[in-house]
């Protein structure tokens, strides 16, 4: 019996050797920092639970029934330095993780500017940001390079020590971005806007997945994100450049068709208003978009006159929803041509689409959690319930 626990012992221990310790050891600053906190949480949390589990079992030991030198007192009731000792430990032990949490939260906030490449390394006005713009498919990723005019499926490179500027959307359901080595997940969500700021400091090849269940295909919904030298990213994007693909409206319309295991591919060009087509839902030849839907829907609507402004889908893409306008799945028609009017409202329904698109400076201070620079959180005195009473009512929205 002593040689088998041995070797489930050692069993155990060897499918250790299976596990993959990226998230402890990242490649990016914005995933180290994440670290130090889960490392800075986890040690606070354990100043109580490792006492807690030591005293457990020297109680246990010292009470034990065969113990007659063990001191009995069955009228002893309270201890006002043991009380001290019980609840002070965990409260200050509670304050600092409150704090930690807070200042973390505004600190690595996915939308903030970073405010350095790396804890030894500041950045300059000439550093610029990468920007990539991130399409999450079913079930694959697409990759565009606005700056060069290029895309990608299911691979994705950046330089090293330069900051990433990521904006992150989905095509139909709901996944979530994420590559451990560099930076927390994020979510793509159909119709929104999330942005990441984040940056590589070793260069080497990452996995970078979905890690939000999306359907039959979410298991290859997978990409290799490669951290290059600038030579090493500008022969990349060459590279990319000499595939010869052209990657339009229409070429997407194909590319979003759910597939599985897609193999990686390079487009030499791109739409420049594919993403603003995507995020809008609007890629389709004639469909309204998102921000002239919400541009006329601030003007009052079209009535039930726009009910009937509708045209057949060439697939539905939300298989299951259901037909809302008539017998079969449908969207909604522009209901004018490109003018300095419609533009207009475009510009304003865009505004009120891409709120989510903020964009949040850098912290001013650098030293690690500790806060300065943030401001104190406004505070607005909530109206008496009277006030209520007393304002005026509502109009009518007929």
């Amino acid at each position: 019996m002593r040689y088998l626990k041995l070797l489930i012992l050692l069993s155990l221990t060897a499918s250790l050797g299976g596990c993959n310790f990226v998230v402890l050891a990242p490649a990016g600053d914005v995933a180290a920092q994440q670290r130090d906190l889960v490392i800075i949480a986890t040690v606070l949390m354990l100043l109580i639970v490792l006492p807690v589990m030591l005293l457990t079992m020297v109680f246990a030991w010292r009470y034990r029934q065969s113990n007659a030198a063990a001191r009995y007192e069955p009228d002893w009731d309270h201890s006002t330095q043991l009380e001290l000792v019980i609840w002070s430990a965990p409260l200050l032990i509670i304050v600092c993780l409150g704090a930690i949490t807070w200042m973390g939260t505004h600190l690595l906030d996915p939308y903030r500017r970073l405010g350095r490449i790396s804890s030894d390394l500041a950045i300059t006005e000439s550093d610029k940001p990468l920007e990539v713009d991130v399409v999450a498919l079913d079930w694959k990723w697409l990759f565009i390079y606005p700056e060069y005019g290029v895309a990608s499926v299911n691979e994705l490179a950046a330089p090293v020590n330069r900051p990433i500027d990521f904006r992150i959307t989905a095509s139909s359901v709901m996944n979530s971005f994420y590559i451990p080595a560099m930076a927390g997940q994020i979510y793509a969500m159909p119709g929104m806007e999330s942005r990441l700021h984040a940056v590589v400091n070793q260069g080497g090849d990452y996995r970078g997945f979905s890690a939000n269940y999306s359907g039959a295909g979410f298991s290859g919904m997978h990409f290799v994100f490669h951290g290059l030298a600038r030579s090493d990213f500008d022969a990349w994007i060459a590279g990319a450049k000499a595939s010869g693909a052209v990657l339009g409206k229409s070429e997407y319309l194909s590319l979003e068709r759910p597939s599985i295991n897609e193999p990686v591919r390079h487009f030499a060009s791109v739409d420049q208003d594919l993403f603003r087509a995507i995020l809008n839902m609007c890629v389709e030849t004639g469909k309204m978009c998102l921000s002239d839907m919400m541009a006329i829907d601030a003007r009052g609507g079209m009535g039930l006159a726009g009910i009937r402004n509708t045209l057949p889908l060439a697939y539905d893409k939300f298989a299951g929803r259901g037909a809302v306008f008539g017998p079969e799945p449908s969207f909604v028609v522009g209901a004018c041509d490109v003018s300095e009017a419609s533009a207009q409202m475009s510009v304003q329904g865009q505004g009120a689409l891409m709120q989510a698109s903020r964009t949040v400076p850098a912290p001013p201070d650098l030293a690690p959690l500790m806060g300065a620079g943030l401001k104190r959180p406004p505070f607005t005195p909530l109206p008496s319930p009277t006030s209520f009473l007393r304002g005026p009512r509502p109009k009518s929205l007929s």
